[in-house]
């Protein structure tokens, strides 16, 4: 059996924390902005340090599994 688990969190996870699709964090005028699909250096780098942080607690410290098959 396959684990897909660690395939389904960072796929959601990739989506919901793209700069700028659904917030961003900081904007550029105030400090979260939701939906207004802009980016900047400084959010891109937020949101990669969230993005690992949040893997790491569902994968690691959680341990999600999901197996299919």
């Amino acid at each position: 059996m396959s684990d897909w688990g660690p395939v389904l969190v960072t796929v959601i996870l990739f989506v919901m924390l793209t700069p700028g699709l659904l917030f961003q964090l900081p904007g550029r005028q105030r400090y979260v902005e939701f939906g207004n699909f802009q980016t900047s250096a400084v959010s891109v780098i937020v949101h990669s340090l969230l993005y690992f942080s949040l893997a790491c607690v569902f994968l690691l410290a959680l341990k999600i599994h999901i197996y299919i098959g």
